[in-house]
């Protein structure tokens, strides 16, 4: 549930609406229609700025400053804005004649309200900041408990590794490559959030990406979220070029099956997954470097896709062994079709639903020997 959707704002006014009936049991004599209008237009006011929908440039700027300043100018900033939404949502209440008060009782705080407001603020945007930190699905799992015991599901995962990232810290120095990580991370993150992936990790330059398995392979969703993230950098290369100098290019393995999940770690919880999914994912993304294609993805997830995106094709390489596998994987590169397709190889149409298996003799291969590919060590998420 990202803060783009409209079931975050509705669970956020509900919370809010909930803290404005609180302040009528605490102040008064119980919660009121009046007080739970006040909570609801003030908290949603206090995350749609936090959440940067508007004054984002004057944040950013309070976010530069040293931590103590900063931390007294936000606090500042959020009273002025809790005092400005409250007169504010005092002139439609006393508009609306929703309160029998005078216009001027209604458009003044309460002396008590502003605290009340400011406490309620911080601790919502404390767990918003938390859950923004780990990732809303792995927030959600945490507090729900759902991984304290070991549990088997499968999932799809999407490794992404950036190009060169190592010769560009090399010429520019680690702080500027840090940026270009920084830039890359968020430009990935609204194409996943579009998607339904979540992002698990980040391992020096490379993003884990992963979904449950149905709705990974539903609509292809996997795929599509490869191609709309090389998109979104093409889209933004004048701008890549005047900051960097270069526009960033990604290597991408997909690959899924049975995972453990469990909730890990002691005074640091974080939810990983434990598998020869992961090590194989890894692997498969090295073999990026070997084949010389930008998005391979293995067998065992084609062959569960309903169909490829539109405008993407499907090109099998042929079985190699992966280091630290004794099987071999069936790997097929995809790319943007060069033309006109009307049926992807595999039994998968572009943008039709196959109504048979894949068959995987009818793909297109060329000449490729099985090999052991070096890679990462495996990779928990």
């Amino acid at each position: 549930m990202s803060y783009g959707s409209p079931a975050f704002w509705i669970v956020m006014a509900a919370v809010s609406a909930g803290f404005g009936a609180l302040h009528g049991v605490l102040f008064h004599d119980g919660p009121t229609l009046v007080g739970t209008i006040y909570g609801t237009c003030v908290g949603v006011l206090m995350i749609a700025y936090e959440r940067g929908l508007f004054l984002a440039a004057y944040s950013r700027r309070l976010r530069q400053l040293p931590t103590l300043a900063y931390f007294a100018a936000a606090e500042i900033s959020m009273a002025v804005l809790i005092v400005v939404a409250m007169s504010a949502t005092g002139v439609v209440i006393w508009a609306l004649g929703i309160a029998d008060k005078p216009f001027l009782e209604a458009v003044t705080p309460k002396l008590h309200t502003v605290p009340f407001a400011l406490a309620v603020s911080a601790l919502i945007v404390t767990v918003l900041r938390v859950r923004d930190l780990i990732g809303s699905e792995t927030f959600a799992s945490l507090i729900l408990g759902r991984y304290h015991r070991p549990v088997s599901e499968e999932r799809v995962f999407l490794f992404l590794d950036l190009v060169g990232s190592t010769a560009y810290a090399e010429r520019h120095g680690d702080l500027a490559a840090q940026e270009l990580l920084k830039a890359v991370f968020a430009a990935i993150a609204e194409p996943v959030r579009r998607h339904r992936g979540q992002v698990d990790d980040y391992i020096g330059d490379q993003v884990i990406v992963s979904w449950p398995l149905a709705r990974g392979i539903e609509r292809a969703r996997c795929v599509a979220c490869v191609f709309a993230i090389h998109r979104a950098l093409e889209r933004d290369r004048e701008r890549w070029l005047a900051r960097f100098g270069l526009v960033p290019e990604l290597r991408a393995a997909l690959h899924g099956g049975s995972v453990v999940t469990a909730e890990v770690g002691v005074d640091r919880h974080k939810i990983a997954y434990f598998g020869d999914v992961m090590n194989a994912t890894a692997r498969l993304e090295g073999l990026c470097r070997e084949t010389g294609r930008s998005v391979l993805v293995s067998d065992a997830v084609l062959a569960r896709l309903p169909a490829l995106p539109e405008g993407i094709e499907a090109e099998a390489l042929g079985d190699h062994r992966l280091r630290g596998r004794s099987e071999t994987m069936a790997v097929h590169a995809l790319a943007q079709a060069r033309a006109p397709v009307t049926a992807v190889s595999s039994g998968h149409r572009t943008g039709v639903v196959a109504d048979r298996k894949p068959d995987h003799a009818a793909r297109p291969t060329r000449p490729q020997a099985a090999a052991g590919v070096p890679g990462r060590s495996a990779a928990s998420a």
